[in-house]
């Protein structure tokens, strides 16, 4: 958001107080100016009952309350509200939370950040996770320091391994996100529509994925995306957000194909709400934090500032993540360029989510008797270390580990080593404790020598380095823990390389003659080169960690000792260091072309250092089908035909997949996890064709030494599904294969016959102008192709 500098200077003090005009709390429905009003009576709908609200409301009042700091009413006993409160990877700083210097709400748990926890690939693990977080976020509300709405998750995809945000999403695959999604905001709002936990915000709607490489600004960047792009890799997570009822969404900073999206109505009106049929509960979009005040400058895409929020609020943009609403939508309306009934449907669609979490039903309301006492409890913080430790990704291993012999030296070495809040990086609450890798170390009994070498990506000096040598020498096993952090990858600031630094690296290189067991685990959200590491001969074992939370240091060394054994998958594919001189992150294109190997596993037609969903395990698995198809050829006209109730047909079930997975054994003879990956491949459709792509995902737990799971990979058909050119969604005839696992250790093949059938006919979006003026422009070799028109811009 546009306060990231806010963020950081609230996260760096120990209390902070909220940026609301008055003070916060609960309407009185008992004796309050509002107890006769409808929006009192639990027995009306949401709809009535914010709608009865509203209508008490002046003009002025209506115009006061547009903006994400609303003041209230203070006459009808309406408390100020807040509406932006964060909560990505827990309850965190932000304008709408608060959290005390010391004892009670001075802390909260603090899971891994989303890129670990994608890593697991364990959607119902997901779920408790969420639960955590918006029970904690509750016991917050409840004590006057949070409120109900928070904007989370991010769920952009990470096609750009440049990405500084990426460590804020899943991962890179449109259905990972897509499940994963699901999974979280039934956690986040809880089971029941009507007596929702908290409000989840999905975000950044839509195609964001830069900060600002190249002098292109996320402010400014106009992101050109074909339909078939659009419909196929940048929206499925959004949509899957619909189907999960999320209350709301967050409009993002960038234009998609010439129309900032804060003031698109053919994406917030024609896409979101008419299409995907999100509206029976009168949910909200905000806009990210002055997206409005861009639509403005430096987008150029209006002439007035009057113009710019009347554009914003006809479009369905419903609250002004700043100021500009309140400040110029009162001189907008006395120039007619909205009707008041536009407005009043913002501030319904806000009061109607409020209602839902039982805002204004007293103390007996669902939710309301939640204290501190279920904040960070033996059970979130054991989740905490439990979800990072099955993100945690085994990219090699000679043998090394797991350490068995507890009665050795340890050098843990490299600026992770002893990591404290590293370990949380963005969008981060107080936690109660972090754990690092030394203290996890010396807590199962080690000797340790720490050494903090190389100050990662940020320090060219070997200021630090001469107490590395003697702690490596004196040790039984090396162990480097390294890599980048939120000094080069962070919001507002892309990376600008995905190589060790070559301090790391040299380190690292001499470490590695000393003729000792070494390990290196890799730390960070996005992926860097690892080629160096996994071809040492020297390096026995490399580990990525990603950025693993208040216990990260234990969840690390559960995988190292193998108290755990390694299940996860990388969540991204890690890409030669050579990939960024090869594409512009301007380029917003999946398929090859020019100046474009392609992005993502299912696109890149060069040579992955680690493919997407690597991750290798301390023992051996065996695949099968369980049982075989009845047929191997499917009609589509069959298919279809029992599809009757689905008004989406994407969503229409082809085939539960049963795949055994056995675990045989092996030198460590481990008890583990397997994640089971259902890809799709095959010539259908449209060409180019995609490699793969992943349809179907089931993580299996505990599976013992010569026993047997069955996952269930539930195919539908949308996952046979292609997007043509116009964006429609396609199930084509041809042949196809169902791969488990990278290596396809076991592939079903089976056919679909006759014609074409569209699943779903995309709304085609109008004829736009071209974002205007030659002012704010970026580097050279920023330039993109028109979709529409193919001119450069």
């Amino acid at each position: 958001m546009a306060s990231l500098f806010l963020l950081a200077a609230l996260s760096a003090i120990p209390a902070v107080t909220a940026q609301s005009a008055g003070p916060r709390g609960f309407p009185d429905c008992v004796n309050g100016p509002l107890a006769n009003n409808t929006v009192c009576n639990q027995a009306a709908d949401p709809l009535a009952r914010a709608t009865a609200l509203i209508n008490l409301f002046t003009l002025e009042e209506k115009f006061n309350n547009t903006g994400s700091t609303s003041p209230g009413v203070p006459r009808l006993g309406l408390p100020a509200y807040t509406w932006w409160n964060e909560g990505l990877h827990g309850v965190a700083f932000s304008p709408g939370v608060n959290f005390e210097s010391t004892g009670n709400f001075s802390y909260a748990t603090s899971f891994p950040q989303p890129i670990l926890m994608g890593a697991a690939f364990d959607d119902p693990l997901i779920e408790q996770v969420a639960e955590v977080v918006s029970t904690e976020a509750r016991a917050f509300s409840n004590a006057g320091k949070a409120g109900l709405d928070f904007w989370t998750p991010n769920i952009n995809p990470f096609k750009d391994p440049r990405w500084g945000r990426g460590q804020e999403t899943p991962g890179e695959d449109p259905f990972h996100l897509s499940s994963y999604v699901k999974s979280l905001i039934k956690g986040l709002q809880g089971p029941d529509t009507d007596a929702k936990r908290v409000i989840a915000t999905c975000k950044h709607f839509a195609a964001y994925d830069m900060e600002n490489w190249n002098g292109n600004y996320r402010y400014q960047f106009d992101a050109q995306v074909t339909q078939q792009d659009l419909v196929e890799y940048y929206l499925p997570s959004f949509k899957s957000c619909v189907q999960a009822n999320v209350g709301a969404f967050m409009c993002s900073y960038n234009a998609l194909n010439g129309v900032p999206t804060c003031a698109d109505p053919w994406l917030l009106q024609s896409v979101l709400r008419d299409h995907w049929n999100w509206t029976a509960e009168q949910q909200w979009v905000t806009s990210d934090c002055d997206a409005v005040q861009n639509i403005f400058m430096p987008h150029d895409y209006t002439t007035t500032r009057e113009e710019t929020v009347a554009a914003a609020l006809n479009a369905g943009t419903d609250i002004d993540c700043g100021t500009y609403y309140p400040h110029h939508l009162p001189a907008a309306y006395a120039q007619g360029l909205f009707n008041v009934s536009t407005l009043d449907r913002a501030l319904v669609r806000q009061y109607s989510s409020l209602v839902r979490t039982g805002y204004f039903d007293g103390p007996n309301a669902a939710y309301r008797n939640l204290t501190f006492a279920a904040v960070n409890t033996p059970r979130a913080q054991q989740l905490a270390r439990t979800i990072a430790a099955e993100g945690i990704v085994l990219l090699k291993n000679d043998g090394l580990l797991p350490l068995k012999q507890k009665n050795l030296t340890l050098a843990l070495i490299g600026d992770w080593a002893a990591a404290t809040s590293q370990m949380q990086s963005g969008y981060t609450g107080r936690a109660p404790y972090l754990h690092s890798p030394v203290y996890a170390a010396e807590q199962l009994g080690y000797k340790v020598n720490y050494a903090q070498g190389p100050g990662g990506q940020g320090d060219p000096t070997t200021d630090s380095w001469n107490n590395v040598w003697p702690a490596a020498k004196s040790a039984d096993i090396i162990i480097y823990i390294g890599g980048t952090d939120n000094t080069t990858e962070a919001e507002g600031m892309d990376r600008v390389s995905i190589n060790w630094t070559g301090m790391q690296l040299d380190m690292i290189g001499e470490l590695a003659t000393y003729g000792k067991p070494m390990a290196v685990v890799q730390m960070g959200g996005g992926q860097l080169d690892s080629s160096p590491i996994a071809n040492n001969p020297n390096i026995s074992s490399l580990l990525w960690a990603g950025v693993p939370g208040q216990d990260g240091g234990s969840a690390i060394f559960d995988i190292i000792t193998g108290a755990v054994a390694p299940a996860g998958r990388l969540p991204t594919t890690q890409y030669p260091s050579n990939y960024i001189a090869q594409v512009p992150m301007t380029n917003m294109s999946l398929r090859p072309g020019e100046n474009n190997p392609g992005r993502t596993y299912k696109w890149y037609n060069g040579t992955a250092v680690f493919p997407f969903a690597s991750g290798l395990h301390y023992t051996n698995f065996t695949t099968s089908l369980a049982q075989p198809l009845h047929t191997t050829n499917f009609s589509i006209t069959s298919l279809l035909a029992t599809c009757g109730s689905y008004t989406d047909k994407t969503t229409c079930p082809f085939h539960a997949f049963p795949i055994t997975v056995r675990n045989t054994g092996g030198a460590r003879n481990a008890t583990s996890d397997y994640v089971a990956l259902g890809f799709l491949g095959g010539k259908f459709g449209p060409a180019p064709y995609p490699k793969k792509s992943l349809v179907a995902y089931q993580r299996l737990h505990n599976i013992t030494v010569g026993s047997a799971q069955t996952a269930r990979l539930n195919l539908t058909l949308g996952s046979l599904a292609r997007v043509d050119g116009n964006g429609n969604t396609v199930l084509y005839p041809g042949n196809y294969s169902l791969m488990v696992d990278n290596d396809a250790r076991t592939v079903v093949n089976f056919n679909l016959n006759g014609r074409e059938q569209v699943l779903d006919l995309w709304p085609q979006p109008p004829s736009v102008k071209p974002q205007g003026g030659n002012y704010y422009v970026g580097g050279f070799g920023s330039l993109q192709t028109d979709v529409s028109d193919g001119r450069e811009l």
